[in-house]
C-alpha cells in the first residue's frame, strides 16, 4: 500500500465535497432565493433553480458514458480530471461575483460547476482500481475517500456558516458580501487539497486501445448494450426502475430542500446550519442501517428509510418554523446515506459476478438521467399553481411508485438468476 498516494487520492474528496455541500446544498440556494433572483415572483425563484438542477443533471448525464469511455480508451486521465475540476473551481471563485437580480448569471455557474465537479468526479474514480491493489483495499480506499468527503465538506461548511452569521467578526461588511466570499472559498479549498492528487498519483501506462468509433458513440452504445443485457434479469431490472423513481425523490430533496425553506420564510441561517446537521448526523446513521440490514434483511431496512422519507416530504409540505425545517434536516441525515448504501448492496447482490462494472456504470449512469425528472417536476409544479408547497407534495409520487415496485423484487430469486448466469 502507497500510503502517500492513498492519502493525495482522498484529499481530492477532502476538498471537492466542499461544492456539494456549501454551493450545492447549503449556501447558493439561500443566495440564490434572496440576492440573485431578487425582484422575482417566490414560486418563479424556486422554479428556475429546480430548472437550473434539471439541465445540471442532464447535461451530466449525457456526458458520463461519453467520458466513461474516454477514460477507458484514453491515458490521459489525470488530464481531464485537472480539465474538469479547474472548470469546477472557476466557477465556484466566479460565483462571488454573482449580484442582485443576476439569476441567470448563477443559474449558468451552477450548471458549469455541476459539469465540472461530476465531470471529474468520473476520472477521479477511474483512479480508484489503478492505486488499490486489491479488492480489499479497494472498499476500504473507496470508504476512506467517502469519509474524508464527509470531514472536507463539513469542515468548510462550518467555517462558511461561522463567517455568514458572524460577518462582522471577519471584518465582512455583510451576509451577501460574507457568502460571495464562501463560494469563492470553495474554489480555494478545492484547488488546494487537489495539488497532491495531481502531484503525486501517476497514471498507469498503457498501450492506446485502438477504436473505430467516436468516444460519443462507443460511450451510448455502451449504454444501450448494458441495458439490453440487464433486461435478462427480471428482477434486477425492476429494482433498478424503482431506484430511478424513489432515487430522483431523494436527490431533488436534497437540492431543493434549501430554497424551498427559504421561500416559505425560514431564516438563511436556520437552513444553512440545518444542512451541516444533516452532514454529521448521516456518518453515524450511514453505519447503523447497514447494521440493521444484517438484523432485518437489506430490503425491510431500505424500506424503513423510504417511509421515513415519505415523512419528510408530507412534513416539507406543512412545514412553517425554523424547529420543522431542523426536524426534516436531522430525518433526512437518518436516512440520506442509509438509502444510498442499501440500494447499491442490493443491487451488487443481484449482478453477475463477472458483469459487476458494467452493471454499476450503468446504475451511475442511468441514476443521472433519472435524476432529471425530480427537480423539473418541482418546478413546472410550482410554476403553474403559484405554490412551492405543492412542489414539494409532487415528490410523494416517486416514493410511492419506488414502494411498490420494489414489494416485487425477490431478491433471492435475483441473486440465483445472477449465479445461473456467472455458471
Amino acid at each position: 500500500m502507497n500510503k502517500k498516494t492513498n492519502l493525495s487520492w482522498m484529499l481530492y474528496d477532502f476538498g471537492n465535497s466542499a461544492f456539494a455541500t456549501t454551493i450545492m446544498a447549503a449556501v447558493l440556494p439561500v443566495f440564490y432565493y434572496d440576492v440573485a433572483a431578487v425582484g422575482l415572483d417566490e414560486s418563479l425563484a424556486e422554479s428556475y433553480w429546480g430548472y437550473s438542477q434539471s439541465i445540471a443533471v442532464l447535461i451530466v448525464a449525457i456526458l458520463a458514458p461519453i467520458l466513461g469511455a474516454i477514460s477507458d480508451f484514453s491515458a490521459a486521465k489525470k488530464k481531464f480530471l485537472r480539465f474538469f475540476a479547474y472548470m469546477g473551481i472557476i466557477a465556484s471563485v466566479l460565483l462571488a461575483f454573482v449580484g442582485e437580480g443576476d439569476y441567470l448569471f448563477a443559474s449558468l455557474l451552477l450548471i458549469i460547476g455541476n459539469i465540472g465537479f461530476s465531470g471529474a468526479n468520473v476520472f477521479y474514480d477511474a483512479f480508484l482500481p489503478e492505486i488499490a491493489k486489491n479488492e480489499d483495499e479497494m472498499d476500504k480506499l473507496s470508504s476512506g475517500g467517502f469519509a474524508y468527503g464527509y470531514i472536507g465538506g463539513g469542515v468548510l461548511l462550518a467555517i462558511n456558516i461561522l463567517m455568514i452569521t458572524n460577518y462582522s467578526w471577519f471584518g465582512i461588511p455583510d451576509v451577501t458580501t460574507a457568502s460571495q466570499l464562501s463560494f469563492a472559498s470553495v474554489g480555494v479549498w478545492w484547488f488546494i487539497f487537489s495539488i497532491p492528487l495531481f502531484k503525486n498519483i501517476q497514471e498507469e501506462k498503457k498501450t492506446m486501445v485502438k477504436r473505430d468509433k467516436p468516444y460519443v458513440a462507443i460511450g451510448f452504445s455502451r449504454v444501450v448494450n448494458t441495458f439490453k443485457e440487464i433486461k435478462q434479469f427480471k428482477y434486477l431490472l425492476i429494482f433498478l426502475i424503482a431506484f430511478w423513481l424513489y432515487n430522483d425523490g431523494i436527490s431533488t430533496i436534497i437540492r431543493m430542500a434549501t430554497i424551498y425553506g427559504r421561500g416559505i420564510g425560514i431564516d438563511s441561517n436556520s437552513l444553512i446550519i440545518a444542512l451541516l446537521v444533516t452532514q454529521f448526523v448521516g456518518i453515524p446513521f450511514t453505519f447503523f442501517f447497514g447494521w440493521l440490514a444484517t438484523k432485518i434483511t437489506a430490503k425491510r431496512a431500505l424500506y424503513i428509510t423510504l417511509y421515513i422519507y415519505l415523512g419528510v416530504v408530507i412534513l416539507g409540505y406543512f412545514m412553517a418554523t425554523a424547529l420543522h425545517f431542523y426536524l426534516l434536516a436531522i430525518c433526512v441525515g437518518m436516512v440520506q446515506g442509509g438509502a444510498q448504501s442499501l440500494s447499491r448492496s442490493i443491487y451488487g447482490r443481484m449482478v453477475p459476478v463477472n458483469k459487476k462494472a458494467e452493471f454499476f456504470g450503468f446504475y451511475g449512469i442511468s441514476s443521472k438521467f433519472a435524476a432529471v425528472f425530480g427537480p423539473f417536476l418541482f418546478g413546472i409544479v410550482g410554476q403553474l399553481t403559484g405554490s412551492s408547497r405543492l412542489g414539494i407534495i409532487s415528490l410523494l409520487v416517486f416514493f410511492i411508485a419506488g414502494i411498490i415496485l420494489l414489494r416485487f423484487v425477490n431478491i433471492e430469486k435475483g441473486v440465483q438468476q445472477a449465479k445461473e448466469y456467472a455458471k
